[in-house]
């Protein structure tokens, strides 16, 4: 598609010429050309560089309010992860600008259609589940409660969006008036910990079912019971941010959240329902927290791999060190040197024998005294090794001392960084963590209100009964 806007774009022929004084074009560039245009129509991946490079133009005219130019270019990408991101954001300006949610339920669709083209399929499926219920709520918003419910009946129950998705359901079906199914939806969603959205709406959802199905009873227990769950996760809550103050939020939340131990997978395998692992999930939706937790990451990893390069340079350094000692340079030289003089002494006795020898015995005193000759040679290449041996291993010592040195100071500097980096996560960790503190009390507020009127409503009934 975007290879035939540019063919369309770009001028066959150099203006200022006629058609006619154009030359014609061999055949196998016209092929070529044809071939080029038909590629163009069906989508040719350029990569996934361009499709992102695409997504940002259009990004840059959508924030700019030129949302008529953004579709244009988004129109024009590759089916993929980038441009159902694309469509994504444009449906959220539509809905925000938009008394028909039309136009924005077309985007979502769209946006659903080309993220079918994604070639991982993990970044798919999540992108999936987020449009869904971004559509599912858009409808609900409108009151087109069975589209709303046939969209969020799509996602996948093993979703960070599954619980926000089941209040969502719920809320539908209490619109059509089908609340025994909708605190069924809500009943669901309790099961997954506080820290997905949608959880604690949830259990606020449970009371107020059985109000609007008139047990009275039931629902003054459910709003209890989501009083004490509140209260709990407050604790939690507290708990964590003095974990995170103690041990730091990458230990507290990455590492204790990823952990595979063999009595951590006899206690629950559904990583989904585990707290640690929602509380990371949450807090890694912020795009500065992803970038602040991969800067912490990559300077671990970084620290360890010095830390091993400093160690292996020890080690060179006391086998180096051990070399030099072990080798007696005066020792070496004198009995090399005494070696010397005695195959000098043995040439001269063998130049007498041969002096004296018979005719006979010459062959043999020749063949002695070129093995003794041999001899000297490699006693000589010898002398001349273990003379420069002491330089060599010195030299090599004073280079891996140096080596040390500069990795010691890698080391401090790569640690600094990490402990700023540490500092500026653990931050953001106390924010995450007081902010879901503010949304369990502002949520433990509405049941301690919704308790009050229940027993208002329960006293005054009880009065009128009296009366009559």
């Amino acid at each position: 598609m975007m290879f035939r806007v540019l063919l369309f774009v770009l001028p066959l022929t150099v203006s200022g010429f006629s058609v006619a004084a154009t030359p014609a074009m061999p055949d196998d560039v016209l092929s070529g050309l044809k071939q080029f245009r038909q590629s163009g129509e069906v989508g040719v991946d350029l990569g996934d560089g361009r499709q992102q490079a695409l997504y940002d133009d259009a990004e840059t005219a959508r924030t700019a309010d030129r949302t008529d130019e953004a579709g244009r270019i988004l129109a024009g990408m590759k089916e993929g992860y980038w441009a159902a991101l694309g469509y994504l954001n444009l449906a959220s300006d539509y809905a925000k600008t938009d008394l028909n949610p039309a136009r924005a339920l077309v985007a979502l669709r769209v946006a659903l259609a080309m993220s079918d083209g994604d070639a991982d399929s993990g970044r798919s499926q999540h992108l999936k589940n987020n449009l869904l219920v971004r559509a599912g709520y858009l409808a609900y918003q409108h009151g087109e409660f069975d589209k709303a419910i046939s969209f969020l009946e799509k996602v996948d129950l093993d979703s960070f969006n599954t619980p926000r998705a089941l209040y969502l359901h719920g809320l539908a079906l209490a619109e059509k008036g089908n609340h025994r199914a909708a605190m069924q939806s809500w009943h669901r969603a309790r099961k997954y910990p506080l820290a997905y959205p949608g959880v604690a709406d949830a259990w606020i959802g449970m009371g107020r079912g059985y109000d609007l199905s008139g047990y009275l009873g039931q629902a003054g227990e459910a709003y209890l019971a989501a009083n004490a769950a509140f209260e709990s996760e407050r604790v939690t809550l507290r708990k964590l941010a003095g974990k995170i103050r103690e041990q730091g939020a990458y230990k507290t939340l990455v590492e204790d959240a990823r952990e595979t131990g063999v009595d951590w997978f006899l206690a629950d395998s559904r990583t989904l329902t585990q707290p640690r692992m929602a509380y990371l999930l949450g807090f890694m939706e912020d795009a500065s927290v992803q970038k602040a937790a991969g800067r912490v990451a990559a300077l671990r990893s970084m620290s360890a791999k010095l830390e091993r390069y400093g160690h292996d340079l020890d080690v060179f350094q006391e086998a180096l060190t051990e070399q030099l000692v072990g080798i007696h340079q005066e020792d070496t030289r004198q009995s090399t040197t005494d070696l010397s003089v005695q195959g000098e002494e043995l040439g001269t006795r063998l130049q007498r024998l041969s002096d004296d020898a018979g005719p006979g015995q010459q062959a043999r005193i020749e063949a002695l005294r070129k093995t003794l000759s041999d001899a000297q040679s490699r006693l000589s290449q010898v002398r001349s090794k273990a003379s420069g041996q002491p330089e060599i291993l010195e030299r090599l010592r004073r280079s891996a001392a140096a080596l040390t040195e500069r990795n010691e100071m890698l080391l401090l500097s790569v640690r600094q960084l990490l402990e700023t980096s540490e500092t500026a996560l653990d931050e953001l960790a106390l924010d995450y963590v007081e902010a879901r503190d503010q949304q369990m009390a502002f949520a433990l507020d509405k049941t301690e209100q919704q308790i009050a009127h229940l027993y208002e409503y329960l006293a005054l009934q009880n009065l009128e009964e009296t009366q009559l």
